[in-house]
């Protein structure tokens, strides 16, 4: 297959026009491929993203920490609105909006309590919790097909999350550990929101009004214990603004192109990101149990991702039209 020629009076640079070359060729990848690259490029993002919120939580207090994140999530898709006018992102299903702000406000605040208390690895493999909820969710309220590798990728991802936190279960850290647990189904809750509005809602109305209506449930809790964040703080949050806006973008994308079940295994993945930036960053070492899950939760990604790959081609060798 060629590639779209260039004319001969092409005004780009050639960076532009390799851009545009990927673009072209990301275009005619089979829907769950790109859904794939889509949500791999979310957990990336989002990894670093908790990174940084955790050090910033340590710093601030975790309520106004979540409070500053998405206003600064909002402020920074400010000159989106500024260009399309307030009207292009009206949505048409506000309640929806709201109610998935609700879920999400309150999954952010019990994730937020926990965040300063356990290691980044452990807080991510803890989080992996949610593509179970996710895909019950999706085989329930959206009639996704549920094949059977989908379910035994995530049963071993999930194999692979238990033998992570486990051990860590007991002991100081243990209730902590549960906070972080109950976030799960109130995540899931609002990523099936989130792939019910993409119906409805273009990305861009669904990341507004995701910044907007948690900023606005997140400001009573910020208020009661705010202080002075320092100059670098504020640069922090500044780019966290910009990492949750381009993490959202990636992962609604995800959601727009492809079922969510079948995006569900690879996040299995974050938590390779998430142990390498907690090592680097926090100074947190891997444990035994944690490599081994890693181990175990990789496997279960890359046969998955494999398994897709196969499918799609084998959907594009049976329909003539592509």
């Amino acid at each position: 297959m060629t590639a779209p020629s260039t004319p001969r009076h092409d005004r780009r640079t050639p960076l532009q026009r390799r851009i545009a070359l990927a673009g072209h060729r990301l275009g005619r990848l089979d829907p769950v491929l790109k859904g794939l690259l889509w949500s791999a490029a979310a957990g990336m993002v989002f990894s670093v993203l908790n990174a940084l919120m955790r050090g910033l939580a340590q710093q601030l207090d975790p309520f106004q920490a979540q409070f500053l994140r998405y206003l600064f999530g909002l402020l920074v898709l400010l000159p989106l609105l500024w260009r399309h006018g307030l009207a292009a992102y009206r949505p048409k299903h506000i309640g929806g909006q709201f109610l998935r702000g609700a879920f999400h406000t309150v999954g952010l605040l019990l994730w937020f309590m926990a965040l300063p208390k356990i290691p980044l690895a452990d807080m991510t493999a803890i989080g992996f919790t949610g593509p179970i909820f996710i895909m019950i969710g999706a085989y329930v309220f959206f009639k996704e097909p549920m094949r059977w590798e989908r379910w035994l990728a995530s049963g071993i991802g999930f194999v692979g999350v238990l033998i992570v936190v486990g051990p860590k279960l007991t002991g100081s850290g243990g209730f902590y550990n549960l906070v972080m647990l109950a976030s799960a189904p109130m995540f899931a809750a609002s990523f099936l929101l989130t792939k019910g509005l993409t119906r409805y809602e273009t990305t861009g109305v669904i990341l507004v009004w995701q910044s907007l209506t948690v900023t606005l449930f997140s400001v009573p809790l910020a208020l009661l214990a705010w202080q002075a964040p320092t100059p670098l703080q504020w640069a922090g949050f500044l780019l966290t603004g910009i990492l949750g806006s381009l993490g959202h973008y990636c992962l609604t994308r995800s959601f727009h192109v492809a079922d969510i079940s079948a995006t569900q295994s690879l996040k299995f993945l974050d938590l390779v990101w998430a142990s390498l930036i907690g090592w680097m960053v926090f100074a947190d070492v891997p444990t035994s149990s944690t490599l081994v899950g890693g181990v175990v939760i990789c496997a279960a990604t890359l046969w998955i991702a494999r398994r897709e790959s196969r499918g799609a081609s084998r959907r594009a060798s049976a329909d003539p039209g592509t």
